[in-house]
């Protein structure tokens, strides 16, 4: 008999949260490498397209499919009553999938995704819902969560977890082969207006404040012809907006990616490509830039923490400043728009005095293009991560929230102050002439 799974991608509890091309890519892609070997319902929490909230306006789309999701406010959990910013929960209401369990049950399995480590409480209500309406379901957890927190995650209550990207265990658990050459579930949405592709896993750097080496490992390439399946299944799914989750997409791009955007140009895809996870400015190079255009990029998130030659030597010598000039240069020089380009910057990271901040923020506001601040979250088993300790209690993954963190380093109003000055930057962009 053919096994039932339930796919399920949680709520989210916390103070903020953003639809910024966010997909449960990791638990799609294991429903696929199942395909025609299991039946697969999905329940998204954070589907903004589900029917439920076809009234609420406010949760439009932008051009490129990113809006906000539907939330309400809750008390904050004892260990960040000390954070002033409101508490919520962002997702499809908590009947909905309770209904949603009674009609679509019973179900042999439940596939659940965890992303961030101070997520779990959505977790926790998702195990609570299968537990009460249909308590026969094997509930599996994998993820981020159950990677760097798994003693923490075992009190849930879940039957099986699988922490990282061995999978061996968890298909012997449910006692099915899978198939790696499949891609991913997405016909599991019923509508679906944003995709993810990764063409990588991992990553050549080893930045101290990164957990991708502790999960991926070095960069490896993914076969072309099942990345290039992929696109072609989003395609003729409709979606006009695909999000590379890649950790290192431009790393050696002539044997990845410069390939597969010459596939797209060949086929004549016309898809809007974007790079939320960052992208390496010191492989950016003339010819690449123009390929990339050519071929759909729309928005260029470029990874840059600090114009300070000391803290970037500190923490992995990732990109230099000139790297990111010459970057900036080469993209616009090929047709992207300044304002569609956009360097992260860290908040709150615990090397404050020399990453020198605010200089930095000037220094990517005086290239033309936007900046933003990414908050600083201390991940467990990375460098940086493990000397927050002395602040935080990194066992309780509650402490391990971006936007509490930024404040317990740097204090309220200084990380407001910081926040505010980011914003009159981006507002005041100037191009420079090239």
């Amino acid at each position: 008999m053919t096994p039932k799974i339930l796919l399920v991608n949680p709520p989210i509890y916390d103070f903020t949260a953003y639809d910024f091309w966010l997909k449960p890519y990791g638990l799609l892609s294991i429903a696929g490498y199942l395909r025609g070997k299991a039946d697969f319902v999905l329940f998204d929490y954070l589907d903004r397209c589900h029917p439920a909230m076809a009234t609420q306006k406010e949760l439009r789309s932008d051009k490129w499919g990113r809006g906000r999701f539907y939330c309400e406010r809750i008390s904050t959990p004892t260990y960040l009553k000390l954070i002033p910013r409101y508490y919520r929960r962002f997702g499809l209401p908590r009947s909905i999938f309770t209904d949603f369990l009674k009609r679509e049950g019973p179900f042999d399995f439940a596939f659940i995704q965890t992303m961030m480590t101070y997520w779990y409480e959505g977790i926790r209500e998702v195990i609570e819902d299968i537990r009460q309406s249909r308590p026969s379901t094997k509930i599996i957890l994998g993820g981020n969560y159950i990677t760097f927190c798994k003693s923490h995650a075992e009190k849930l209550g879940a039957d099986f977890l699988s922490p990282g990207i061995n999978l061996e265990s968890l298909w012997k658990y449910i006692g099915i082969e899978p198939d790696t050459k499949q891609p991913t579930l997405w016909q599991a949405y019923n509508k679906l207006n944003v995709g993810v592709l990764k063409l990588s896993e991992g990553c050549p750097f080893s930045c101290t404040y990164c957990s991708v080496p502790n999960v991926y490992g070095k960069f490896k390439a993914r076969p072309l012809e099942r990345s290039l399946a992929e696109l072609e299944l989003l395609v003729n799914l409709g979606v006009q907006n695909i999000a590379f989750y890649d950790d290192a997409l431009l790393f050696e791009a002539e044997k990845v990616l410069v390939p597969f955007l010459k596939e797209v140009i060949k086929r004549n895809i016309k898809m809007n490509f974007h790079t939320p996870n960052g992208l390496h400015a010191r492989f950016i190079n003339k010819e690449l830039a123009e390929l990339m255009i050519r071929a759909g990029f729309k928005t260029f998130y470029i990874g840059f923490e600090s114009n300070s030659l000391k803290w970037q030597q500190k923490t992995g010598s990732k990109v230099f400043c000139d790297e990111l000039t010459q970057a900036v240069e080469h993209l616009i020089s090929a047709g992207a728009k300044p304002e569609d380009i956009t360097a992260y910057q860290i908040l709150g990271h615990p090397y404050i005095d020399a990453q020198q901040l605010e200089a930095t923020m000037h220094f990517v506001n005086s290239l033309g293009i936007r900046g933003t601040l990414a908050d600083f979250s201390p991940i467990p088993g990375t460098p940086d991560g493990e000397y927050c300790r002395k602040w935080v209690d990194l066992d309780e993954p509650l402490m391990h929230n971006k936007t509490a963190f930024p404040v317990i380093m740097l204090g309220f109003e200084e990380s407001n102050r910081l926040k505010e000055l980011q914003r009159k930057l981006n507002r005041n962009i100037s191009v420079k002439p090239l």
